[in-house]
């Protein structure tokens, strides 16, 4: 959905009718420090003076292992739906009883007249068996009629079917149909402009009974009128180098859409690929588990009227124009967008969006996959909950990174690094605009894994909770005082893991006293630049946080399991590195401080600090 940035509010109550990011949850398998041991003429406390030297930098490491074993899979979500019709034999077949039909012009020829009927230049199928396809028909059309129980196979054998008033094939009754594409040939299908008033048809292959698609060969369609290609039952495609252009969807199943493999290149005026029966749970589907697909869409990319799941693939999406592009708030113009849960278990992700990167109106469970996530509005949007168990989501532009609504936003592995204009990570509550929202209602969790937020708006923001218990979380920003790094309107409990935000100082928030691990929260007199190091150590000199901030920036809070009540520790703010960071974290090399740092005792489980 598209937000409107709020004006400066002098309040924190106004800021919170901004809906607020979703988290998603990584699992950890280890965050730990190294310890390191300062020389013994090492000024380490004070602000007075002494022989700097240099300190060894904290060995860092944030593991994006996956905790959980029951994690709600693709599996899980296909044991609630309809099983597809595919049987894998139906793309093989017996040449010696193959009935040959040749097209040449408006002429068509069969090497049987059992099952097929020729009238001018159309031909109806009406027995079921194989037939093979080859020639050029031009304004004709295949046709298949059949009422006895087997399956139609068409092999598309170098044939090109065109219609100037509808379908150029066209499967209108079958117990079951095979579309095989045979080996080494190229095949095209296109259909009418317009249609004749009460044709039931809307696709240059349309098809009225479950339709499985194979083979090696190459297919090409062009939608003219709206579709490419639509089974109004199910449709399934398991290989096959198949292009798609068309005025509206490029290729639809009804009751369900599989893809199992092959190469697809889809241009569509609405979505690419879609299902849209929305009567029944057990329906209205699309279920990808390998193959190539390179997807532009005016509308959405995959869109399922109930879940889309995504267990494998290399996916290339770019919709509405991109993620540069302005559209109107009545377009739906998301990568991936399930009308009730979107699964991810696996795959490579490459998505331009001029809406939602990510989108579902009830969950989004991302269990593995790569993500590289550029658009318009928010990276992730989930109306319900938001989970992550493992994967990589890099969301390089949005207006808020990762949302969730009405429940809870989780990190249980994986790695999420968000850029934002507006909220990084955000838990809405109950809706955006719902009026009464009272916080405590929903939690962000971060389990495990490894966040990142660089953000205009808060870094993190829950209209409820947040409890983190494992993993890392990096926020950079913002830097208006309207905002702050960590917002929250319950609780904060920290119980575990790596805490480091830095960012404006107006509203900024730490941990809260529930928690059992310590916090440290430090604001500055004036605003440091960013990429300022800042070096927090231990009264024995080993690194407790070696950290660079990208943007400027005027808190700090920090908490790691390395921090104990009741000790001392030296913060340094200023100095030269002498290795790269990774998303602001040190994990290796030698710090050099530009002059004393100021000391100060861990007494309380949050500890503040003016600097």
């Amino acid at each position: 959905m598209r937000h409107t940035s709020p004006s400066l509010p002098s309040l924190r109550a106004s800021i919170r009718a901004v809906p607020i990011g979703l988290l998603t949850l990584f699992s950890v398998a280890a965050c730990s420090d190294a310890a390191s041991t300062a020389p013994d003429d090492e000024t380490s406390g004070g602000n007075g003076s002494g022989t700097l030297t240099t300190f060894s930098m904290a060995s860092f490491v944030c593991s994006e292992e996956a905790k959980l074993t029951n994690a709600y899979t693709v599996s899980s979500a296909m044991a609630t739906k309809v099983v597809d019709h595919e049987v894998v034999s139906d793309y093989t077949y017996d040449a010696s009883t193959t009935t040959q039909l040749t097209f040449s012009g408006a002429t068509i020829t069969s090497s049987s007249a059992d099952g097929v009927v020729i009238a001018g230049s159309s031909v109806t199928i009406s027995r079921a068996g194989t037939y093979r396809l080859r020639g050029t028909l031009a304004d004709g059309q295949v046709m298949v009629h059949t009422s006895d129980t087997g399956v139609v196979k068409l092999v598309l054998d170098g044939v090109s079917l065109s219609r100037s008033a509808d379908a150029a094939l066209f499967i209108s009754k079958a117990k079951r149909a095979a579309i095989i594409l045979a080996s080494g040939s190229s095949n095209t299908i296109t259909d009418g402009a317009t249609y004749p008033a009460g044709v039931d048809q809307n696709a240059a292959l349309f098809s009225k009974a479950n339709l499985s698609i194979g083979g090696t060969g190459a297919l090409t369609v062009t939608g003219r009128y709206l579709d490419g290609i639509t089974g109004k039952d199910g449709l399934v495609i398991r290989s096959g180098t198949i292009s798609v252009t068309a005025v509206d969807d490029g290729i639809r199943g009804k009751d369900y859409l599989v893809i199992r493999g092959g190469t697809f290149v889809v241009n569509a005026g609405g979505d690419a690929y879609k299902s849209d029966e929305e009567g029944d749970a057990t329906l209205g589907y699309v279920l990808v588990s390998g193959g190539t697909h390179t997807l532009t869409a005016r509308n959405d990319g995959i869109q399922a009227e109930t879940d889309v799941l995504l267990s494998d693939g290399a996916f290339t999406i770019k919709t509405g124009g991109g993620a540069t592009a302005v559209i109107a708030d009545s377009i739906s113009a998301k990568a991936l967008k399930a009308t009730r849960t979107l699964v991810v278990d696996g795959g490579t992700y490459s998505i331009d969006a001029a809406d939602d990167g990510l989108h579902a109106n009830a969950n989004v469970v991302v269990n593995g996959g790569t993500f590289t996530v550029a658009t318009a509005d928010d990276g992730v949007h989930a109306d319900s909950a938001f989970t992550i168990n493992g994967g990589a989501i890099d969301v390089t532009r949005s207006y808020e990174g990762i949302e969730a609504g009405s429940a809870d936003l989780t990190f249980n592995g994986g790695r999420v690094r968000v850029v934002s204009s507006d909220d990084g990570i955000n838990l809405a509550g109950n809706g955006d605009t719902a009026p009464g929202r009272a916080p405590g209602n929903y939690t962000i969790r971060i389990n495990g894994g490894r966040v990142v937020s660089t953000s205009g708006g808060d870094g993190i923001d829950a209209n409820g909770h947040i409890a983190m218990s494992g993993g890392c979380l990096v926020v950079h920003g913002p830097t208006a005082n309207n905002n702050a790094p960590v917002d929250y309107d319950g609780t904060f409990t920290m119980t575990g893991g790596y805490l480091v935000a830095a960012g404006s100082m107006g509203m900024a928030q730490a941990p809260g006293t529930t928690s059992t691990q310590p916090s440290l929260f430090v604001t500055f007199g004036s605003v440091q630049t960013a990429n300022t190091v800042v070096h927090v150590a231990d009264a024995n000199g080993t690194s407790v946080l070696d950290f660079v901030p990208s943007r400027n920036f005027q808190s700090l809070v920090v908490s790691t399991p390395t921090l104990t009540r009741g000790s001392n520790y030296t913060l340094y703010l200023g100095g030269n590195a002498s290795s790269p960071s990774t998303d602001g974290l040190f994990s290796s090399g030698q710090f050099t401080p530009s002059g004393s740092g100021r000391t100060l005792s861990l007494s309380s489980t949050v500890t503040r600090l003016t600097y």
